[in-house]
């Protein structure tokens, strides 16, 4: 219809432009209220939307890293595991050489080799099954973590160490003789010695990367809270506005009606 096709008086125009622009409130009040957003569009705050969109962006980035800590995590708590177990060899075998050492009986010194020697094998077969994920820290496997959104910018580097008996520098001996029973024993405290370091610095990088974690949940909350309060609508102020508009609304359908009351009072002169 075109706009001249109908004449409408002066103030029944005057009324329904107002209408109109009452109803365009209520439905942007009630989108708010829907969605629980005064931002949804770049249309209606520009600075907000975008400014809502980088941090929503960056804090979905760090929640990818995030995964990575928590992986990173278990795989140093695995090798730990590995560190402990191994150790409790270590331990196991000194006391068998100390065992040795006591006796001079062949036979005796015979068994105690057998034994030494299967605890030496179980100390390798235990740090080769200390992977997790298809890394394994106790066999010099190594691991990069990622902290920062973008790829390379922030990183840890956690380097594993060789764990197996020959790795810690234990060789498979007899204890027939003092002297090799001494040779075992300085091998064995020497490879405790390597335990306790290398379980230091596995310390140390987990430290690191929980604390990392902490600071990446901090930032993430951080980022998520800033998005809200750009873009958030506050759902009391949006419902007393929509009573106010709906009253308005009704007030505006009444004077449209009066003023249309006003132009049909021509009609009763005829």
């Amino acid at each position: 219809m075109a706009i001249n096709d109908i004449s409408l008086t002066t103030g029944m125009r005057n009324n329904l432009l107002s209408l109109q622009s009452t109803n365009s409130l209520i439905n942007r009040t009630q989108d708010r209220l829907a969605t629980g957003k005064k931002v949804n569009t770049a249309l209606d705050n520009p600075t907000n939307f975008f400014a809502a969109q980088g941090h929503t962006s960056r804090a979905a980035d760090l929640s990818v890293r995030k995964d990575g800590m928590a992986e990173a995590v278990q795989l140093v708590k695995a090798a730990d595991n590995g560190i402990k177990g191994i150790t409790a060899l270590i331990e196991s075998a000194k006391g068998v050489a100390g065992a040795a050492l006591a006796t001079s009986n062949a036979t005796d010194r015979t068994n105690y080799t057998a034994t030494f020697n299967t605890l030496m094998t179980q100390v390798s077969q235990l740090a080769s099954d200390s992977g997790y994920r298809g890394t394994n820290l106790l066999t010099a496997g190594d691991l990069t973590v990622e902290f920062g959104q973008t790829t390379g910018a922030s990183t840890l580097g956690i380097n594993g160490f060789d764990a197996t008996a020959t790795g810690l520098g234990i060789e498979a001996t007899a204890l027939d003789t003092n002297a090799n029973i001494a040779s075992a024993s300085s091998q064995l405290e020497g490879a405790l010695d390597t335990l306790r370091s290398e379980s230091s610095k596995l310390s140390a990088n987990l430290s690191v990367v929980t604390t990392r974690q902490d600071f990446t949940n901090s930032m993430i909350n951080t980022l998520t809270v800033g998005a809200d309060n750009l873009t958030l609508a506050d759902t009391n102020e949006e419902g007393a506005n929509m009573l106010m508009l709906q009253t308005r609304q009704n007030l505006g359908i009444t004077s449209l009606s009066m003023a249309s009351q006003a132009a049909q009072a021509v009609l009763r002169l005829f």
